[in-house]
């Protein structure tokens, strides 16, 4: 995980720890809020709740069993298996495993390793084709478009699907920033045809995300930048050498950081989209 991945997720849980959200997805807004007023906390942990019932509604039928690639905390898990279908998580983070286990309750298999090393390990095994599904949700970030394509290619069954949702970038110009690890969709768009995939449904859901965006820069414009202040002060009452070394080795890196965060929503409307995008293998 890169040095951008880490901010990202970083500032991601913070905003969310503000707002007392169990869930490290963006949500979906519906209906759309049309005033500042509208961006409550409560009205965002609904939105995050709705999301999973949108994203899912995506899935076609007669789909059994899912691998849910980059699984979180299991909150999508935990609807599809509401659902009646069968499904096994994905991620390198043991801690998420103990999450993902008990929201599930047991139902569901967890695997704890990398995209890339669980398809070498199928190959490795003889037990490529095993899914129906393959779910990348917010994890599309952490892998390369060729990956995805290659690799959903070879742990699908044939005629098999992948839904994927995600930021993606819609100017492959934009490098350097805090979204700048999301996938260019031009990219995403070529491999997955290249791996023998065809576009069913897109839909781009910027729109109903955004709210979030702008709910968490609210955030952390009222308790963020105020704690960091704080902090700061107090360290410069306490020990004052080190508020001045801190200050000389690390303002500016840090100024950059706020700057960022508080620009998260411009940024995303200047350079990025969301979609959720069905993909069948042919």
């Amino acid at each position: 995980m890169n040095n951008v991945t880490r901010y990202q997720n970083a500032a991601l849980q913070y905003y969310l720890d503000l707002t007392g959200s169990s869930y490290l997805h963006y949500g979906y807004w519906e209906p759309i809020p049309v005033a500042p007023d509208d961006l409550t906390p409560a009205k965002m942990r609904v939105a995050q709740e709705n999301y999973a019932t949108h994203l899912l509604s995506f899935i076609p039928t007669g789909i059994h069993t899912v691998l849910d690639v980059g699984c979180g905390n299991g909150g999508n898990a935990e609807t599809m298996i509401e659902n009646g279908l069968k499904v096994e998580g994905l991620a390198p983070d043991p801690l998420q495993q103990a999450k993902f286990l008990e929201r599930t309750k047991g139902q569901a298999i967890f695997h704890v390793n990398t995209f890339q090393e669980f398809v070498a390990n199928a190959q490795k095994q003889s037990s490529s084709s095993s899914y129906d599904l393959l779910l990348f949700s917010e994890s599309s970030q952490y892998m390369s478009p060729e990956l995805i394509a290659e690799g959903s290619s070879t742990i699908l069954k044939s005629g098999g699907y992948v839904l994927l949702a995600d930021m993606l970038r819609k100017n492959p110009e934009y490098r350097e920033g805090m979204f700048s690890n999301c996938l260019v969709n031009a990219d995403l768009h070529r491999e997955m045809e290249k791996a023998g995939f065809k576009l069913i449904t897109t839909e781009d859901i910027s729109a109903h995300i955004a709210p979030t965006l702008d709910i968490c820069v609210q955030s952390f414009q009222t308790f963020g930048l105020s704690t960091i202040k704080y902090i700061a002060t107090l360290v410069a009452i306490a020990v004052p050498p080190i508020y001045v070394i801190l200050r000389y080795f690390l303002g500016k890196w840090i100024k950059k950081l706020i700057n960022e965060g508080l620009a998260a929503s411009s940024l995303f409307h200047k350079h990025l989209c969301y979609e959720i995008q069905l993909w069948q293998r042919i």
